[in-house]
């Protein structure tokens, strides 16, 4: 990243080709951009009332805003660094919490340490950064607390961090105070969190945007280094048993076999005649609503209630949730919305103007559209829903299930002579915010968009 000023002295930061206004600031700060290579104690501004200083946390806070600041832990005779914390998510700043000699913590079990490159990264799907270890002794002291042990214990050995080291570990979540007379799992975060294995939680944060900084969607990140597997998969050697003309004539009678075949994405929508609220309440009862609900008993536990709906789900665990942020729609105002598919009803939900702005420019982004969708479908996932049951393939059966939805409003838009588009790319940090649903309680899990389309629409 190059900090530096335009044509009309606004202060810029250039990253990977693309440029980021933070504003006009002094020549006095402008001539201080040097300090920040090196680095700037944060405690050297934090209760400052000096014009210079002030403006200096200014310009830290909106580079932190954007995830462009990095932390580091040094020690303080040679100024080594010790750890180097990188930001996760857009607004992360580093908080300490409090701890005593007497608290007992212990190591998140969503917490885990690997390779990258030639550092050594700790890092947890929870937290909001990242740590890169640059002192072996500090990893060694990290792995011990595996096992519960309280500050003061852990203070007398030979290779403890720091207590403010932990207290920023605690804030991340990445370390977390317990009791030693309570099960870890029940005593770290809340109900809901109990539900959640590792490898489900990671593939969660890590595959979606807002909770990560590594790049995402179509990269093209392995370019030179492999070759692109063909479209096709070369056939096996042996026998071929021809099957054409063998279901031709059925299938040029069947209008579910054109239907399959007419289906393509569209990202074009036509402006001048927008989706109706007519039709989007046909395109959510045919796709969506609950058709008929039961109870069964499980061995040994409770009821639970199960529903029915037009598409399949594991279990019939019917997860899934859907937002409708609207853009345009004939009978519809502007805005957010809850889809309540028992009644099927729409239920206004306030939101903030940028943050709805912002998740219709990201679906117009992710499909690479000329204008923002109008209508933007957020698929949700209730986790609790399927990880109550099913262990070890909760999130991929969650994921198997938007699939198959996605598929259902394909067709129920082709059938209706409408647009839609899936969108694989959905923020995980936006949603939370909008809603304030933590984002393992609730969060995306896919997108998709629905209108009218345009008489320039192209299959693809």
């Amino acid at each position: 990243m190059r900090l530096e000023t335009d044509g009309t002295g606004q202060l810029v930061a250039a990253v990977h080709g693309y440029s980021v206004g933070l504003g006009a600031f002094s020549s006095a700060l402008v001539g201080r951009l040097h300090d920040l290579r090196t680095g700037v104690p944060l405690a050297s501004f934090a209760a400052a009332k000096r014009k210079n200083e002030r403006e200096l946390e200014l310009l830290l806070r909106r580079l932190a805003q954007r995830g462009l600041l990095e932390y580091c832990f040094r020690r303080s005779l040679n100024r080594e660094d010790l750890v180097v914390i990188e930001p996760q998510t857009a607004d992360y700043w580093p908080e300490k919490a409090r701890l005593g000699n007497a608290d007992v913590v212990a190591l998140s079990r969503f917490a885990y340490m690997r390779r990258r490159g030639n550092e050594t990264v700790l890092e947890s799907p929870r937290a909001a950064a990242l740590f890169r270890i640059c002192n072996p002794a500090i990893a060694a002291a990290i792995a011990a607390m595996s096992a519960p042990q309280s500050i003061r214990q852990l203070a007398r050995e030979r290779t403890f961090p720091g207590i403010e080291l932990l207290a920023l570990l605690v804030d991340c979540h990445i370390v977390f105070k317990t009791s030693k007379n309570i099960g870890l799992r029940q005593n770290e975060g809340d109900h809901n969190l109990v539900l959640w294995d590792f490898h489900d939680l990671l593939f969660h944060a890590r595959s979606t945007e807002g909770r990560q900084a590594n790049p995402l969607g179509g990269t093209y990140p392995h370019i030179g280094s492999a070759s692109p597997l063909p479209a096709v998969r070369p056939p096996w050697a042996g026998k071929k048993i021809d099957l054409r003309g063998l279901s031709a004539a059925a299938n040029e009678n069947s209008p579910f076999t054109r239907l399959l075949h007419e289906r393509h994405s569209t990202r074009v929508f036509d402006s001048q005649k927008p989706i109706t609220i007519a039709e989007l309440s046909r395109f959510l009862e045919s796709t969506a609503r609950v058709l008929s609900t039961w109870k069964t008993e499980t061995e040994d536990g409770p009821s639970v209630t199960y529903t029915a709906r037009p598409y399949p789900s594991a279990g019939a665990s019917y997860e899934l949730e859907l937002y409708l942020a609207v853009g345009e729609c004939d009978g519809l105002a502007r805005g957010f919305y809850h889809y309540d598919a028992e009644e099927h009803a729409l239920v206004a939900i306030s939101v903030r103007s940028a943050e709805f702005e912002a998740l219709l420019a990201q679906a117009r982004f992710a499909m690479d559209a000329p204008a923002s969708p109008q209508v933007l479908i957020v698929i949700t996932a209730r986790f609790g829903r399927m990880s109550w049951k099913y262990s070890g393939l909760a999130y991929a059966l969650i994921l198997k299930n938007v699939g198959v939805l996605t598929q259902t409003f394909y067709l129920m838009a082709t059938d209706m002579e409408l647009g839609g588009c899936a969108i694989g790319i959905v923020n995980i940090d936006l949603f939370a915010k909008m809603t304030g649903i933590e984002f393992h309680i609730e969060g995306p899990v896919g997108q998709f968009a629905l209108g009218r389309r345009s008489a320039s629409d192209v299959s693809n």
